[in-house]
């Protein structure tokens, strides 16, 4: 791997602030960093070789784009949860799926559309029984105290408005990684028969319209030294759970604090995602939260096996694919 120079950072820099909706981009970054068109393609074919850089895309707010998320726990025979798993992520909305140290012992996330026919509830139902999960629990966002407010950690009911045909083709290709090429648009665009003014529009629309975040480049964490971390779950008095969680949430370990449903075999409503160098510093932060809060009921839940990890591919042509062969036109004429 070739080491990154000044050129690169300012490169990196300029890609990560935000990639003109223009017909040359990669001329109009160069001339913001003096930095020829050619030069500017070739460095990025070389940062994205090196594992720098993932993706040059759209980053999309899914809840505005209609889209609602759940994090599900399953009971699964143990002897039989690779299948079961393998099931599970045939969904192309399924976007993590983790085996933990638990009776419930898969943990996925799945997100669907507004324009989906069985919709959340229904899908994880037949998802649970098609992987023959013993028992499936949902387990919705209530309350979001700290960290990621995108579909998979997040459950909202907000309101949005509908997209036109052409909107929802552009979200179609804005999300994906844009050709490194002197008028990337139009080679992108060809792709699906839209014309690339027409794409360039619709995607400034959306950017202005909040339903894209940002359009810049997508880098690649380094790591961090991190080597472990743990689902930190807890049973809060709800009387406590604002300061439990606000407290929880200022602890720089913590990345993620969440308030979800509770069933009666799982009473378990604050989640802490915790990150250290070994299981046993993440041990000490979860014992240090207790502490700190005075809730002594909890449990430490580790991840043994990563079955997905993905982006959500929005307005995917797979999943009306998977809903009619799982129902969804039978569902929708029983409930006209």
């Amino acid at each position: 791997m070739q080491e990154i120079d000044q050129r690169d950072r300012e490169l990196l820099g300029a890609l990560q602030s935000e990639i003109p909706l223009v017909s040359t981009p990669f001329a109009l970054i160069g001339q913001a960093i003096d930095m020829s068109e050619k030069e500017v393609i070739k460095r990025i074919e070389r940062l994205k070789r090196d594992g720098l850089l993932r993706q040059l895309a759209a980053q999309f707010d899914a809840r505005a784009l209609g889209y609602r998320s759940c994090l599900v726990a399953a009971k699964v025979d143990p002897e039989r949860i690779d299948d079961a798993a393998a099931i599970i992520n045939a969904h192309p909305g399924v976007t993590q799926n983790y085996r933990r140290n638990n009776d419930f012992n898969l943990w996925f996330t799945i997100a669907v559309s507004s324009s989906s026919l069985l919709g959340l509830n229904r899908t994880i139902e037949i998802l649970g029984s098609e992987a023959g999960c013993e028992t499936v629990r949902a387990l919705p966002t209530l309350r979001q105290f700290k960290g990621s407010s995108d579909t998979d950690e997040s459950h909202s009911d907000t309101q949005f408005a509908p997209l036109t045909p052409v909107e929802i083709e552009s979200v179609r290709l804005l999300q994906h990684d844009l050709p490194l090429q002197p008028r990337p648009f139009e080679a992108l665009a060809k792709t699906n028969g839209i014309g690339a003014d027409e794409l360039l529009a619709a995607a400034k629309s959306l950017l202005q319209r909040g339903y894209i975040r940002r359009y810049s480049a997508v880098v690649q964490t380094r790591k961090s030294g991190f080597g472990a971390s743990a689902m930190g779950v807890w049973i809060v008095p709800s009387d406590s759970v604002e300061d439990a969680g606000t407290k929880m949430s200022q602890n720089k370990a913590v990345s993620h604090c969440y308030l979800r449903p509770v069933y009666e075999d799982w009473p378990y409503n604050l989640y802490t995602i915790v990150h250290g160098r070994s299981v046993d510093e993440c041990e000490s932060i979860i014992n240090d939260l207790a502490i700190d809060t005075g809730v002594e009921s909890r449990q430490a839940l580790y991840p043994t096996r990563e079955y997905k990890k993905a982006r959500i591919n929005l307005f995917s042509p797979e999943v009306e694919e998977w809903e009619t062969a799982h129902g969804a036109s039978q569902s929708a004429s029983a409930a006209s």
